[in-house]
C-alpha cells in the first residue's frame, strides 16, 4: 500500500502540471493569433492643445492616446478626453504612417469620440465592432494601445464587471462601462478592448487608482454605447469645453436664469470657433472649483434652457429625439458682457 500511495502522490501532480501547461500554451497561441489579427487596426493618437496655466499664460501641451480604425472611410474610434481639446490631431499607424484627423462626433459624458482621417493610409485593417450585450463577466479580453507612449502594447485580462449609470445632463444616456483587470495606463486611453473573436467590445476610458498607476481597476465604454452615440448616433463635436453652472454659481456670474454652461475654452478652427463663441481668460477658484472665467455663458441650445429645473422636468425621450441632435445648425442663446445674444453653430456633414 505504501508503494501505491507513493506512486499516486508522485504521479498525480505530474498529470495536472502537464494538463495545465497544455491549456496555457493553447491560450497563449490564441492571444498571439488575436494580436496579429487586429494589430494593424490599432492606432496611436498624438494631440496638440493649448491651456491656461496658473500664471494666466497660454501654453502648448502634447499628449498621446490610442484608437482603432473602424471603417474604410477613415473613421477612428477613441476616447473623448483624448481629442476633445486638441487643435491638431495626428493618427499614427503600425507602418509608421502619420495622418491628420479631425473630431466629427463626441459624447464627453460617455468618454467616446469619432475621428475622421484626412486620407487613408497605405496599409491598414478595419476592426469589426462586436455586440457588447453578448459579453459576460469572466470572459477573457485583450486591450491594445500606447501606454506611456509604448505603441501597440498588449495587455490581457478578464471582464470583472459591467457598470451602468444614468446621466441626466447627457440627454438621459445610460452610461455603460466594462470593468477589467487588464492593465490600462496613461496612453492607453481610447484604445480598443477586443474579445477573443477579434471584435471591438469596448474603448479604454479611465482607471481608479490611489498610486496614480494601474491597480487592477480599469474601465472601458462598451461598443454598443459607442454605436448609439457616435457611430450610428449624431453627437456633434462643437469644440467647446465648459462647466455646468448650478443656481448658486449662476447668481455669482449674474446670469439671468438659474443655470447655464460657462464656456471655459474653444478649440481653434472648431464649429464653435467659427461661430464666434468666446472662451475664458482668467483662472478663478470658487468654493474649491477651479474655473476659467471671462467667456460666454450658454443659456439655451435649440430653445432648450440649460437649467437644473429644465433637466429635472424634462421628458426622458425629449433630448433623444433625432430632431435635437441631427440638425446641421445649433441655435445658442448666450450671456455676453451683460447682454443676451444669439449665435449659430453650423456643422458640415
Amino acid at each position: 500500500m505504501d508503494k501505491i500511495n507513493q506512486f499516486i502522490s508522485i504521479k498525480r501532480p505530474i498529470f495536472f502540471v502537464v494538463f495545465f501547461c497544455a491549456i496555457t500554451i493553447s491560450n497563449a497561441q490564441d492571444i498571439a493569433s488575436l494580436y496579429r489579427q487586429v494589430n494593424k487596426s490599432v492606432v496611436t493618437i498624438v494631440t496638440e492643445s493649448k491651456f491656461l496655466n496658473d500664471d494666466q499664460q497660454l501654453v502648448n501641451d502634447e499628449s498621446i492616446g490610442s484608437g482603432v480604425l473602424i471603417s474604410n472611410n477613415g473613421e477612428v474610434l477613441t476616447a473623448a478626453h483624448v481629442v476633445d481639446h486638441a487643435e491638431n490631431i495626428i493618427v499614427k499607424f503600425l507602418n509608421g504612417e502619420e495622418i491628420r484627423a479631425k473630431v466629427i462626433k463626441s459624447a464627453p459624458v460617455a468618454d467616446i469620440a469619432l475621428l475622421k482621417l484626412y486620407w487613408m493610409p497605405k496599409e491598414y485593417e478595419v476592426a469589426r465592432i462586436g455586440d457588447s450585450d453578448d459579453v459576460s463577466v469572466g470572459e477573457q479580453i485583450a486591450i491594445l494601445g500606447a501606454p506611456y507612449g509604448i505603441e501597440h502594447s498588449l495587455s490581457v485580462g478578464y471582464i470583472s464587471g459591467k457598470r451602468k449609470q444614468e446621466t441626466r445632463t447627457s440627454g438621459f444616456v445610460i452610461n455603460e462601462h466594462f470593468q477589467t483587470d487588464a492593465s490600462i495606463n496613461q496612453g492607453n486611453s481610447g484604445g480598443p478592448m477586443f474579445n477573443l473573436q477579434g471584435e471591438v467590445i469596448g474603448i479604454s476610458s479611465y482607471i481608479i487608482t490611489e498610486s496614480g498607476g494601474f491597480q487592477g481597476l480599469g474601465f472601458a465604454a462598451t461598443s454598443n454605447l459607442a454605436k448609439k452615440l457616435v457611430i450610428d448616433g449624431n453627437r456633434r463635436w462643437t469644440g467647446i469645453s465648459g462647466f455646468i453652472l448650478d443656481e448658486k454659481l449662476a447668481w455669482i456670474f449674474n446670469v439671468p436664469i438659474n443655470g447655464g454652461i460657462l464656456v471655459e475654452s474653444v478649440v481653434r478652427f472648431s464649429p464653435a470657433y467659427f461661430a464666434g463663441i468666446k472662451g475664458g481668460f482668467e483662472n478663478i477658484d470658487i468654493n474649491g472649483e477651479r474655473l476659467i472665467a471671462g467667456g460666454d455663458i450658454i443659456l439655451s441650445v435649440n430653445g432648450f434652457p440649460l437649467t437644473k429645473e429644465s433637466f429635472e422636468n424634462l421628458d426622458t425621450n425629449s433630448l433623444n429625439k433625432p430632431s435635437f441632435f441631427n440638425q446641421n445648425i445649433f441655435v445658442l442663446k448666450i450671456w455676453r458682457e451683460g447682454k443676451v445674444e444669439e449665435v449659430k453653430i453650423k456643422f458640415k456633414d
